[in-house]
């Protein structure tokens, strides 16, 4: 592993620790970097600001691990990783959902969850012809309704077990992708 890659580690750590029991807004870069150990200039070669850190460690712990599960048969194997991964980072992601970070939260959950999405929509449909435009409509539909129903569950404290909500999902959507999908099959493409 390389020192830049080290030292990002070192920084992300950093973070997560002190958000344990600081909220997002209140720390500063000074602070991150007395409590790792390395000077300012350190982490401005690597990240512009402390949300661009916080950016960082969303892409790097959970973004790019979900690529596997970008297919009908696996959708929910996906999913049910980013209530995980919310489950054991809890004091972390809700801090970040409390602060001006929460932009970064947003951005973490559309991105994984709109690549899973649009992974089962490619797959689905295969063999149909619905124009890309339309893809990405209904990819965004039920990525905005998947992201919207995590940030409840974590606003509501995680009280539902997430198998529990990802079978609860799988029943209303069963299908009802590859119907919509059918139902934009052929349609020219708005201009």
């Amino acid at each position: 592993m390389s020192t830049s890659h080290l030292t990002k580690n070192a920084l992300a750590h950093s973070l997560k620790s002190l958000m344990e029991h600081t909220p997002l807004n209140k720390i500063t870069v000074k602070h991150l970097v007395e409590n790792c150990g390395v000077n300012r200039q350190t982490f401005y070669y690597h990240f512009q600001d402390i949300y661009a850190l916080l950016g960082w460690i969303y892409q790097t712990e959970a973004v790019e691990s979900l690529t596997e599960y970008r297919s009908y048969s696996t959708w929910t194997d996906g999913f049910y990783k980013i209530f995980c991964y919310i489950e054991n980072n809890k004091t972390f992601c809700c801090n970040t959902l409390n602060s001006l970070g929460r932009t970064h939260l947003d951005v973490y959950l559309y991105e994984v969850t709109h690549d899973l999405i649009m992974g089962v929509i490619d797959e689905l449909a295969c063999g149909i012809k619905v124009c890309g435009e339309d893809k990405e409509f209904v990819a965004n539909f039920y990525t905005l309704a998947f992201t919207g129903l995590i940030i409840q569950w974590m606003r509501g404290n995680m009280q539902e077990p997430p198998k529990q909500i990802i079978e609860k999902l799988s029943e209303l959507i069963e299908g009802n992708v590859l119907k919509a999908l059918h139902r934009y099959e052929n349609k020219l493409p708005s201009t």
